[in-house]
């Protein structure tokens, strides 16, 4: 490996760590390397270096992002968002809207079963046929992240988060449709449309105004 595509590597890693402290608020190692896809060991090494340079800081098992790290977080990705084709992007970003309708729709019938009845989960037919929407959705969406992984390597493992929270759904755990603290489908989407709408150059709020926030 040339040292050119090392730093880039690095670089790379940085942005995913201080990206993910972001959007989680805190995280511990562990969680870190699972939702980055980088070896643990690489993450505690990239932990040790950020709290060094005062860009992370860290209690206990639990590391934040600090306001030197949130500069630095800017920087990188204004970086990348100036290396990605942004013509590319926009239209997959124009191809990600249904998918992001879908899933909304889904989320509201998993939380609600009509406008005034919450969904208690003693239904199994009724729970069972959103986890089979949400396979389907799944399935047809895998496609778009394989074009989202060829725009932006660094995407890539959202793949692999998306796959193991539908194994644990699928698996009989059901929380993982949307619980806020786990890394849920709707908390994997979540910070995906996050990294999408970054590297647009956007912010949630007019998205959230436009209709296309989850």
């Amino acid at each position: 490996m040339s040292t050119g595509s090392s730093n880039h590597e690095g670089t790379s890693q940085e942005l995913s760590l201080l990206q993910t402290l972001r959007l989680k608020g805190r995280a511990t190692p562990n969680a870190l390397a699972s939702a980055t896809g980088i070896d643990e060991s690489t993450v505690e090494r990239l932990v040790e270096d950020a709290v060094a340079a005062e860009r992370c800081t860290r209690s206990g098992q639990y590391v934040k992002v600090s306001p030197a790290g949130k500069e630095r977080l800017a920087e990188l990705a204004a970086a990348e968002r100036a290396s990605v084709d942004q013509a590319r992007l926009e239209s997959l970003y124009e191809e990600f809207d249904p998918y992001n309708n879908d899933l909304k729709v889904l989320i509201t019938d998993w939380q609600m079963k009509d406008a005034n009845t919450p969904n208690d989960h003693t239904d199994a037919d009724y729970d069972s046929e959103i986890v089979s929407r949400l396979t389907a959705l799944h399935e047809s969406f895998l496609p778009w992240l394989g074009r989202l992984a060829e725009l932006n390597q660094r995407l890539a493992h959202y793949t692999a988060r998306f796959d193991t929270a539908l194994d644990q759904v699928r698996s009989g755990d059901h929380t993982f449709i949307a619980r806020p603290i786990a890394d849920s489908y709707h908390t994997v989407w979540f910070e995906l449309h996050e990294e999408l709408i970054g590297l647009l150059g956007r912010d949630r709020a007019s998205e959230a105004a436009a209709g296309r926030a989850v």
